[in-house]
């Protein structure tokens, strides 16, 4: 689909001028977060898949420009320019799934200066809201532990449909399990997990109806036993689990969506495990986040896995990222703002880490470590075939859980502190305002 059209009205006044007066030169963008963030000790960077894709679809339809037309702001030739640009420019970004900082630049874009302008909004759209459900993913992740099943349960209340396909594919490339999201699952390759609703069981005459009907009818079920009464609930399962058991089938697990889960997960145990079935497994929903499971698990609640919806998908305690785009280089050289609260980094940087310290300095600097920005896109041509989901999945797993436990610390910091520093010829830069 054409993304064009997908921008602010001024950015495409300010191509317009731009146009006009033949400033179309070379310049680069830096996307970066600002610091400090609330709650946040690291960032998970994510996005930068569908942003590749958007900008080779970057094009202006027939039907895009005779709108732009009537808005009586553009005059004919800037419109023809629009109806013959697409974008041409060169991306350099660090790897998704990268664990990142406020204060360092994720991605580079260089292009003519119109081009560069006009994908601000796209750029900001799909990696801020990426990157702020893949980092409260992570922080979900790192509160389950890493034996517990954790899946997205998210796009009932996600902020529409593409956004639960985002936050499907966001966290399981942060390290979760599924998701409940059946058209993520066919789009992305996630795995799809689904149990019953409340609605199903009220369908049935009774409980247990309902538990043996869906046992008939599904392999490996997972039950829902918060309908009625949970602890009658777990009984029945066990009941419907023995009438399995005679014919070579089995329940897979039990979920728990409502009351005290950390009370009535211990009891539900302590039922199965008494009828035989220490092998049921307790699934856990409702309303969780990272606060929520670490409680649970310090109240010694039990549970396999769990199920994360809308405090994932709408970032709950964080709502949004403060992710921006700002020109950084053009023909002139390094280029910064100075305002008070939103000075930036002039120049193009490359980050460099060693251990979980980065240091960012300018491009031409000789830097030691690993270099995290690499070139994803020359002509505006990618040059990195899709993430491998599933692969980049597992490193980011690893890499979380080996965090350091001044990151992986889930409560927040006072005054959040990142590790990131500057080199000195940036920082020479800095102090002669650009």
């Amino acid at each position: 689909m054409p993304t064009g059209l997908f921008t602010d009205l001024y950015e495409l006044t300010m191509a317009h001028s731009y146009f006009l007066r033949g400033l179309n030169q070379t310049a680069t963008f830096a996307y970066f977060v600002r610091a400090p963030v609330p709650n946040r000790r690291f960032l998970l960077f994510a996005g930068l898949d569908p942003l590749l894709a958007a900008l080779q679809d970057f094009r202006f339809a027939e039907d895009d420009l005779a709108y732009l037309e009537s808005l009586g702001l553009f005059r004919p030739a800037f419109l023809d320019f629009l109806g013959r640009l697409r974008f041409t420019g060169e991306v350099w970004a660090m790897e998704e799934g990268e664990i990142c900082f406020p204060g360092e630049p994720l991605l580079l874009i260089t292009a003519p200066r119109i081009e560069a302008q006009l994908v601000e909004t796209l750029v900001l759209n799909l990696l801020n809201y990426a990157t702020l459900v893949a980092s409260k993913a992570a922080r979900i992740l790192l509160a389950a532990g890493p034996e517990a099943v954790v899946v997205d349960f998210s796009p009932r209340r996600d902020h529409g449909t593409e956004a639960a396909l985002h936050a499907a594919r966001a966290s399981f490339l942060a390290g979760f399990h599924g998701t409940s999201n059946t058209l993520a699952g066919k789009l992305y390759g996630i795995p799809v997990v689904g149990t019953m609703a409340h609605s199903y069981v009220l369908s049935f005459p009774d409980e247990l109806s309902a538990f043996r009907a869906f046992a008939e009818d599904h392999p490996n079920p997972v039950l829902l036993i918060d309908t009625y009464d949970p602890l009658l609930g777990a009984r029945n399962a066990a009941r419907v689990a023995q009438e399995l058991r005679e014919r070579g089938k089995r329940i897979t697990g039990v979920r728990l969506d409502s009351g005290d889960l950390v009370a009535l997960s211990r009891e539900v145990r302590r039922i199965l495990d008494e009828a035989g079935f220490p092998d049921i497994r307790i699934f856990v929903s409702g309303d969780l986040d990272e606060y929520r499971i670490l409680e649970f698990r310090r109240r010694g609640g039990v549970a396999w896995g769990f199920g994360v919806g809308t405090r994932l998908g709408v970032s709950w305690d964080l709502p949004a990222l403060g992710g921006v785009y700002k020109l950084v280089e053009d023909e002139k050289g390094p280029r910064m703002k100075t305002s008070p609260g939103k000075v930036t980094l002039p120049g193009r940087c490359q980050v460099w880490r060693q251990g979980f310290r980065d240091l960012v300095a300018l491009d031409e600097e000789e830097g030691q470590g690993r270099a995290l920005l690499r070139k994803v896109m020359a002509r505006g041509e990618r040059l990195v075939p899709p993430v491998d989901l599933a692969r980049r999945r597992e490193e980011v797993r690893r890499a979380l859980f080996a965090l350091p436990e001044e990151l992986a610390d889930l409560t927040p910091a006072a005054a959040p502190t990142y590790p990131v520093d500057y080199s000195q010829a940036l920082r020479a830069w800095v102090a002669a305002g650009g």
